[in-house]
């Protein structure tokens, strides 16, 4: 499971988006968000369930549990 950390960058740099831009979405400073995507500190699964929605995918996917990016019905 500790492939997420890439799947994380890989996820914003796909998007097109700066780290900035996913900590405003988040609420966070950009420091805080880089310890997650560098694997320094475990993700909340509040802010696991808030990336998958701006991403559209799910969190088994960012979680590496799935290679399958697509989201699950609601």
């Amino acid at each position: 499971m500790d492939n997420y950390y890439p799947r994380l960058r890989d996820l914003r740099e796909d998007h097109d988006l700066s780290q900035q831009d996913v900590a405003e979405y988040l609420q966070m400073k950009q420091p805080q968000y880089s310890r997650y995507e560098r694997g320094l500190r475990d993700i909340p699964t509040d802010v696991l369930i808030r990336l998958a929605r701006l991403y559209k995918t799910s969190t088994d996917y960012i979680l590496g549990l799935t290679n399958n990016p697509t989201p699950y019905n609601r």
